[in-house]
């Protein structure tokens, strides 16, 4: 580059250049009858002059001495030239950063700013290619930052009589940036402490233990995004029901930082009040919906809600504009359960309803969030693809196969969004603990004659499972009572279930009728009324809900010795 040229664009040049001419303008004589000199640039035989004698126009900038210019700008100007950058110039703000350099040293001696701030390279490929490169915020030693920005130039070097020889040099242009840097330190210091804020406050939103049913082995993986991205709302729970049932749950709010956080936890403590109520999944999420709307109507959540029957063998679900839950048979096929899928909550004015797909044992089902399987350079359809083929090879225990998905998937500490994954195995018992896992049935058939053969039968299983004289007498007590209160409130068909876990003893009727009973204090005079009084007094716990068919189930448990 021409470098007179090029010092004539520094800051601050045109405008001394254009106060010196204002100087000499003011300071020329003026005779009688002279055309003022504003307009003496105008006015001429040719039509249009240059400025008067004295000043510095256009074709007048090439003058100005470079030297001069550097010396009184308040940026950082380091000149160097040749191979091994030798110092041919810097300016007194260069001195005053980093004290004086010798001329003819060089670069690598003479500057170690430069080498500490790496810039030495840079200096070799600016040289190479002619080209100007700049580097951003570099901190120095003395906790100042510049900008720097590296020009190829061509200057004299001298050294033969014959006259001075044209050589390849970098000017070092450096801007003090101290100021902005550290605002912008603040800055990422503040959104460093609200992502800290978020994932805390998320992270105690989870369940810090999950509740482990009789039946599945549940294991879930939580993973916040990495630092550039803001923390979301995703979240899961596992919520036992009783009766041997389970619901799971996995949710994902739309929006980032404490926000999303903040409605994640208000969604999550009304699904666990709403799966007290043990409705079906899609009036559980129906509830939820008009919540969602309730408590923002700016934020919307994905959510699926799943309920395990081990009497069913299936997973019944609803799901709110989420992801497919995932589930691999005994058998290793993987089946996909899409339908039935509304919209996300807090849209409002849609009826959801519930599906099922096949839990049986051996069986392992994955529910998830979309960072695990969304990216930008792909089809979101082409995620769920790979996440089943990484599901088909994982194998081990739920723990195991979470972090196996999450490995295979690609989910890394810097990953761009956050991931909640839950993983839920039915196990397939054999041998010895298979023992300890029972079931029995009975049609309640007939009328008042049902209530003897239950009562008969109720021994018979409890006996053949070497229960304790006391927790079968316990056991038959509270089954002839449900047998009694559904015979006397309920309609057929009628059926008697005993089960038995590691845990605890269940017994459930099942009738057709949907009226669901309740605790009541009885009179003295009263002759009914005392059946479920007792079976609560008896039992560890007891419920009862309503069944797809349109019956209900009344149920009551005993929590075995350990």
């Amino acid at each position: 580059m021409n470098f007179t040229r090029w010092s004539a664009r520094l800051p601050g040049t045109q405008r001394r250049a254009a106060a010196r001419t204002e100087q000499t303008l003011a300071t020329a004589p003026r005779g009688d009858g002279s055309v003022p000199a504003a307009r003496a640039e105008r006015l001429s035989d040719g039509g249009v002059t240059g400025p008067p004698d004295g000043a510095v126009g256009p074709e007048r900038i090439d003058d100005l001495p470079v030297r001069e210019v550097f010396d009184r700008i308040p940026a950082l100007v380091a000149l160097v030239h040749g191979p091994d950058h030798r110092i041919a110039y810097v300016n007194d703000a260069y001195v005053a950063a980093f004290g004086p350099r010798p001329v003819g040293d060089p670069a690598r001696v003479a500057l170690p700013e430069l080498d500490e701030l790496g810039l030495l390279p840079l200096l070799d490929q600016v040289l190479r290619s002619s080209k100007p490169r700049t580097v951003k915020s570099r901190r120095a030693a003395s906790g100042r930052s510049y900008t720097f920005t590296c020009t190829p130039v061509t200057l004299p070097l001298g050294g033969s009589a014959a006259g001075p020889e044209e050589g390849g040099g970098v000017l070092v242009f450096a801007a003090d940036v101290t100021d902005h840097a550290e605002a912008a330190e603040r800055l990422r210091a503040s959104e460093r402490a609200q992502r800290e804020t978020a994932v805390t406050l998320q992270k105690s939103l989870l369940p810090q233990e999950l509740e482990q049913p009789d039946d599945l082995r549940i294991a879930a993986t939580y993973q916040p995004g990495g630092t550039e991205a803001a923390v979301g709302g995703d979240w899961y729970d596992v919520i036992t029901l009783g009766g041997g049932r389970t619901a799971l749950v996995i949710g994902d709010v739309m929006g980032r930082g404490v926000r999303a956080a903040a409605v994640m936890g208000q969604l999550r403590t009304a699904v666990r009040a709403y799966a007290r109520l043990d409705l079906p999944p899609h009036e559980v999420l129906q509830l939820l919906d008009g919540l969602a709307a309730e408590i923002d109507a700016s934020q919307i959540a994905t959510c699926v809600y799943a309920v395990h029957d081990p009497n069913e063998g299936s997973l019944v679900y609803a799901s709110a504009g989420h992801l497919p839950i995932l589930v691999r048979d005994e058998h290793g096929v993987i089946h996909r359960a899409e339908e039935p899928t509304g919209p996300p909550l807090g849209t409002g004015g849609w009826l959801h309803t519930s599906g099922s797909v096949p839990l049986g044992p051996g069986s392992t089902a994955v529910l998830y969030t979309d960072g695990l399987v969304e990216r930008r350079s792909e089809d979101i359809d082409e995620g769920v693809s790979s996440l089943e083929r990484a599901l088909s090879g994982a194998t081990g225990t739920p723990q195991v196969v979470c972090d196996r998905l999450i490995r295979a998937l690609g989910v890394t500490a810097d990953h761009d969004d956050d991931v909640a994954v839950l993983v839920l195995q039915h196990p397939a018992r054999t041998g010895a603990d298979a023992e300890l896992f029972r079931n029995a049935a009975l049609e309640l058939l007939g009328g008042v004659e049902a209530a003897p053969r239950a009562r008969a039968f109720a021994t018979g299983v409890l006996a053949s499972w070497r229960f304790s004289p006391e927790l079968l007498d316990l056991g038959v007590l509270a089954a002839s009572e449900l047998v009694a209160n559904s015979l006397q409130h309920g309609t057929p068909p009628m059926r008697l279930r005993l089960r038995r876990t590691d845990r605890r003893l269940i017994i459930e009727v099942t009738d057709g009728d949907d009226h669901l009973p309740r605790r009541r204090r009885a009179e003295p005079a009263d002759e009914a009324g005392r059946g479920i009084a007792i079976v609560a007094t008896i039992a560890s716990n007891w419920g009862s809900r309503r069944t797809p068919g349109g019956g209900k189930a009344v149920w009551c448990e005993f929590a075995l010795p350990k």
